[in-house]
């Protein structure tokens, strides 16, 4: 599992391969975002083309993971769509899944989120600690919100708390729509609400996340259910490969998040199931049994040879074994299994600069620039490819680098300051010199600044003696 970093919430890597976990600002500033190539394409197979039924674009949506056992998932700004682990692993099928990201999306298509909401309903900056009050008293808790009866806030809650019910409702519509129209059942959205109808009834304390900011009604549940019953997919099911790529998703999260003791209690080895074999190697590599590790996961590929991840998972075993010559070898072969994606070139390139030879360090280079052209956000690749640069001297190269990956990270200052320091070492005119003085332009300066400065860099040279 790699963790990779996106523009969307500003993430800085934290580590190199494998199974990535990033800390995030803003939306999840306490969580931590996963990057998975295997996971995500799993998922993104399935709503993609829900969301074209919405009349989304795919490739606008950014769907990210969210490192964190809470059952809950947002849609917010930008077209950004969060989804924890937590929710997914209580998920009991493909469609119960597929049914929360299609409601998700239909926030987004709405064009509402829940901060927008208060915005426009409730006028109070304090919404969601104000919301989160009246639903305790709808729910019946009236000692968690009683306090909020006497504040001058109340009616903007009310009509804030009115305003999201009605969010929900249209979110609820538009998704069973989309799924409809691209061929799907709604079933799993009404039965993942059915199993935690009883969260309308618990105090705030004991709500899931979710469930505070998408609050629950018997009224909301049954005319979903009266709607989907109505289409002609809801007799739909999920196919076997469908839920055996669901088993694997759930297996893998579990493996990577939980104790490897506790995956191998849960994946035991009488579990002969591609997903129990999966997490197993997975789990021994992670408690360091590294040679039964990679008996598994051969054991693996040679079940299929044409499954890149499977070789992904050998080559983060080899590297983290302090054995990245060998790495190569395997992440070579996952990226020729799959090569456009850009996690997979990102492992390489970090398997080939941590060989030390710099032999090694134009294909580094390669694989790096691959991946950024895909993924311009992608903080790791543009670390690694201003520590390939540098180690080949070429240093306004890497300092550009590392202007990009200040800029992805949203760190104005410092990809200003990389990019005024690549822009006096690269060839005038040139793309590289370009894209830094892009970067300087990008931060509100003028050519006029910039005339300015070479004017002042100019006064404080040294004057050449003949």
């Amino acid at each position: 599992m790699t963790w990779l970093p996106r523009s969307a919430t500003r993430l800085l890597a934290a580590a190199a391969t494998g199974l990535m976990v990033l800390v995030a600002a803003g939306q999840a500033s306490a969580q931590s975002m996963i990057r998975d190539t295997e996971i995500e394409g799993i998922i993104r197979g399935w709503a993609d083309p829900v969301f074209v039924a919405m009349g989304l674009n795919p490739s606008d949506i950014e769907v990210l993971l969210v490192n964190d056992n809470d059952l809950n998932a947002f849609a917010t700004r930008g077209r950004i769509m969060g989804v924890n682990t937590g929710l997914i692993l209580r998920t009991k099928n493909p469609s119960e899944l597929l049914g929360v990201m299609a409601h998700e999306a239909g926030h987004i298509k709405n064009r509402h989120t829940l901060r927008d909401g208060a915005q426009n309903a409730g006028k109070q900056p304090m919404f969601m600690t104000m919301a989160l009050g009246a639903l305790a008293i709808a729910a019946g808790a009236p000692d968690a919100g009683v306090a909020l009866l006497g504040s001058s806030q109340y009616f903007g809650t009310l009509g804030a708390l009115h305003y999201m019910q009605s969010q929900e409702g249209e979110a609820d519509l538009t998704g069973a729509r989309a799924l409809e129209r691209a061929g799907e059942t709604g079933a799993g959205l009404v039965s993942f609400f059915e199993n935690f109808r009883s969260q309308e009834v618990f105090s705030d304390a004991r709500r899931y996340p979710y469930f505070r900011s998408h609050p629950l009604s018997s009224q909301r549940i049954e005319s979903m259910r009266r709607f989907v019953q109505e289409q002609p997919h809801y007799s739909h099911r999920d196919s076997s490969e469908r839920m055996a790529q669901h088993a694997l998703i759930l297996a893998k999260i579990h493996a990577f998040m939980d104790p490897p003791n506790q995956t191998l209690r849960s994946y035991p080895s009488t579990d002969t199931s591609l997903p129990g074999r999966y997490a197993r190697a997975i789990a021994w590599y992670r408690d360091g049994q590294t040679d039964r590790a990679l008996t598994a996961v051969d054991e693996l590929i040679a079940g299929d040879e044409t499954n890149p991840y499977f070789q992904e998972l050998k080559g983060q075993v080899l590297f983290e074994e302090g054995r990245p010559v060998e790495a190569v070898v395997a992440h070579r072969e996952a990226v020729r299994l799959a090569p456009d994606a850009p996690l997979l070139r990102v492992n390489l390139a970090h398997a080939l600069i941590e060989t030390n030879d710099p032999a090694n360090l134009d294909e580094a280079i390669s694989q790096l620039k691959h991946a950024t052209v895909a993924e311009k956000d992608n903080t790791m690749a543009w670390r690694l490819l201003s520590q390939a640069y540098a180690s080949k001297g070429m240093e306004g190269e890497a300092r550009l680098a590392s202007a990009e990956l200040y800029f992805a990270a949203g760190a104005e200052k410092e990809a200003v300051q990389f990019a005024l320091r690549a822009r006096s070492m690269l060839q005038p005119t040139s793309i590289e010199w370009r894209r830094a003085m892009d970067i300087v332009l990008a931060s509100g300066a003028t050519p006029a600044d910039i005339q300015d400065l070479d004017r002042r860099d100019a006064l404080r040279r040294p004057a050449t003696l003949n």
